[in-house]
C-alpha cells in the first residue's frame, strides 16, 4: 500500500507540473504579443529623411548610370573607362537595395512630382547637359563626362550627408556614409584626370 501510494503522489505531483506547465505556456502566450511587436517595430524603424534618401538617390544613381554607360564607345582616356565601369559596378546593386527598402517601408519607389531633371535635386545633369555627353566623343567627352560627374557626385555626397545627420534608418544610414567615402574619392580622381587631360 505504502508503494501505491507514494507511485499515486507522484502522478498528482507530475499532473501538477504539467498543469502548472500549461499555465505558464498560456500566460507566456501574451508575452509573445510584445515581442510580435517589438519586431516589427524594428522593422519600420525608420522617418522621413530615410524615405526622401533613397526616393532621391534612386534617379540620382540612374542618371550615373546613364552617363557612365555614355563612355563605351566615346571615352578615349582609359582612367575615364575605368572610372564609369567603377561606378557601374557599385551604383547598380545600391539602386536595387534602395528600391527594396521603399517596399519594405510600404513607400513609393518615385516620389510624387519628382522627375529626372528636378532642379531641386543636388547634383543632376539637365537634359541639355546630358545632349551633350552623348554628342561629344575622345578627350573631349572625357572632359565633359569627368566636368559633370564631380558636380553629380557632390551633390549626391550633399544628400549623402543629410541622411547620416537625419536618418533613422540603419541601413540608409550606413550607405550614406558609403557615399560619402566612395564618392568623395572619386571627386579627388576625378579632379587629377581633368587637370591632366
Amino acid at each position: 500500500m505504502t508503494k501505491c501510494r507514494k507511485y499515486s503522489k507522484r502522478i498528482a505531483f507530475a499532473a501538477t507540473v504539467a498543469a502548472g506547465g500549461l499555465l505558464l505556456a498560456g500566460c507566456g502566450g501574451s508575452d509573445s504579443k510584445p515581442k510580435a511587436a517589438a519586431a516589427t517595430a524594428a522593422a519600420a524603424d525608420f522617418n522621413d529623411a530615410d524615405v526622401m534618401f533613397a526616393q532621391m538617390m534612386i534617379p540620382h544613381h540612374q542618371q550615373a548610370l546613364e552617363m557612365a554607360e555614355l563612355a563605351d564607345g566615346r571615352a578615349s582616356d582609359p582612367e575615364i573607362t575605368s572610372m564609369a565601369g567603377a561606378i557601374e559596378k557599385a551604383q547598380d546593386p545600391e539602386i536595387r537595395t534602395m528600391t527594396s527598402w521603399l517596399k519594405g517601408w510600404g513607400k513609393p519607389v518615385s516620389a510624387s512630382g519628382m522627375d529626372h531633371g528636378m532642379s531641386g535635386m543636388s547634383g543632376m545633369m539637365s537634359a541639355q547637359d546630358m545632349t551633350r555627353l552623348k554628342a561629344a566623343k575622345g578627350t573631349a567627352f572625357d572632359r565633359k563626362f569627368a566636368e559633370l560627374m564631380i558636380g553629380h557626385h557632390e551633390g549626391a555626397v550633399a544628400m549623402a550627408r543629410t541622411e547620416q545627420k537625419d536618418g533613422r534608418d540603419a541601413g540608409a544610414v550606413a550607405m550614406a556614409g558609403d557615399v560619402v567615402t566612395a564618392q568623395s574619392a572619386e571627386v579627388a580622381r576625378l579632379r587629377t584626370i581633368l587637370n591632366r587631360l
